[in-house]
C-alpha cells in the first residue's frame, strides 16, 4: 500500500522537519583544552548577524531570518540569547541561539557552523557549551528542530547528544532562491524547480 503523496508546486520547496527534545541534562565530559571559545553577543548588529547567518546557513537553505523585515528581526534577536563560536584566531565560525521565553523550557533556536569548521569537533564543543548554558535551575526540557534540507548528520548528531525525536511535520515554503533571498547555487542537494531554470547548470 502506497503512502500519501503531496505535490509540491513549482517555485516552492518542501522539507521533513524533525523535532527533538531531552528532559534531563546529559553527562557532559569536561572538554580538554581546545582552540575554540564561545562569546555572548547581547546586542548583535543586524547586518553582522545576517552575514554570519548566511555564511553558516546558505548551503543548507537557511532563510527564515533573512526574510524577516528588519524591525521583526530586531525583536526576534532581542528575545533570544545569542552566542558566537570563535576559533583560535578570533574568527567567527559558529552560532548558537537559545530561546527561554517558555517557562521551564529552552529552545535551541539556531545551532550551526560554517562549512570549514564541520568535522573538526567544533560542533561537539558547541553542543557541550549549549547544554551548560541551557540546563539552568528550573529548566526541565530542552528542544530543537532540524529538517531534511540540513546537514545529513544533523539528526544523528542531536540523537548522539542526548535528544530524542518526538514529532515530524512536512513544511512547504516559497523557494528562497527564486526571489533572490539566497543565490541559485545554494542548496545543491535540493535544486530549485521553476520555469526558466536550467537545473543542470546553476
Amino acid at each position: 500500500m502506497e503512502g500519501q503523496r503531496i505535490d509540491v508546486p513549482p517555485g516552492q520547496i518542501a522539507a521533513v522537519v524533525t523535532y527533538l527534545e531531552m528532559h534531563a541534562a546529559p553527562d557532559i565530559v569536561p572538554a580538554q583544552p581546545v582552540q575554540w571559545r564561545l562569546s555572548p553577543c547581547p546586542t548583535p548588529d543586524i547586518d553582522w548577524y545576517r552575514d554570519l547567518y548566511r555564511r553558516i546557513g546558505t548551503k543548507w537553505l537557511w532563510f527564515s531570518r533573512l526574510v524577516l523585515p528588519e524591525t521583526e528581526l530586531v525583536a526576534a534577536l532581542a528575545a533570544t540569547e545569542i552566542h558566537v563560536l570563535l576559533d583560535a584566531d578570533g574568527q567567527e565560525i559558529g552560532l548558537l541561539e537559545l530561546d527561554r521565553r517558555v517557562a521551564g523550557a529552552v529552545e535551541i533556536a539556531f545551532f550551526g557552523l560554517i562549512d570549514e569548521a564541520t568535522g573538526t569537533g567544533a560542533a561537539r564543543f558547541l553542543m557541550q557549551k549549549a547544554m551548560r548554558l541551557a540546563w539552568t535551575s528550573g529548566v526541565d526540557r530542552i528542544w530543537l528542530h532540524t529538517c531534511s534540507l540540513d546537514h545529513p548528520s544533523a539528526v544523528p548528531f542531536y540523537v548522539k547528544s542526548g535528544f530524542k525525536p518526538y514529532k515530524r511535520i512536512i513544511e512547504i515554503d516559497d523557494d528562497p532562491r527564486l526571489d533572490g533571498t539566497l543565490p541559485l547555487s545554494a542548496g545543491r542537494h535540493a535544486p530549485p524547480i521553476a520555469a526558466g531554470i536550467n537545473n543542470g547548470r546553476f
